[in-house]
């Protein structure tokens, strides 16, 4: 019989453990699935569209000029997957990128202190308040910046890229408890 490759979480392991310094935590958020939705179709619309296909835990970013992400923490079957499309036929295409983009968690008070080291998005709650997105980079890696709260965050990056974001991220968590202390 022939072994087929399994899933492996890339930020799993003791090196990518949740991590609480200086204000602020970073955590590898669940590789449950991720939508990229290109079309005409309106938020308010994907939304319903979403709760008939049974996504009801998914959240919607904005990802450009008529797309859109849709995030979640559980896996997505591939049936819900079809039914989706189908119901976006004619107004939307649907992508899986659960393979290929992972998320990752910054919250506490000093989150935005945290991410204005590595970005030029102004993350101010006044410019950028609760359920706001933007496609940035963090230095050179390129990156989605939705505000999931007041002092929390979800970064989404390519899979090939989230061992290096983390590490960057990390390490300026460590600099900023040396500024603190």
């Amino acid at each position: 019989m022939l072994d087929l490759p399994q899933h492996r979480p890339v930020l799993a392991g003791a090196a990518y453990a949740d991590i609480s310094e200086a204000g602020i935590r970073l955590e590898a958020l669940p590789e449950g699935h991720l939508l990229h939705v290109l079309g005409t179709i309106e938020p308010a619309a994907l939304a319903a569209e979403l709760v008939k296909a049974g996504l009801t835990n998914s959240s919607i970013r904005k990802a450009g000029f008529r797309q859109w992400f849709v995030a979640g923490d559980e896996p997505l079957p591939p049936a819900g997957l079809d039914a989706l499309a189908a119901a976006l036929a004619g107004k939307a295409f649907v992508m899986d990128q659960s393979h290929g983009r992972v998320r990752i968690g910054v919250s506490g008070r000093s989150s935005r202190l945290l991410l204005s080291k590595g970005t030029a998005i102004d993350l101010d709650p006044a410019v950028f308040p609760e359920g706001s997105s933007a496609m940035t980079m963090m230095g050179h890696i390129s990156v989605q910046i939705v505000r999931t709260g007041d002092d929390s965050f979800e970064l989404t990056v390519l899979r090939s890229f989230a061992e290096s974001l983390w590490d960057e991220l990390r390490h300026m968590a460590a600099s900023a408890e040396k500024e603190g202390a």
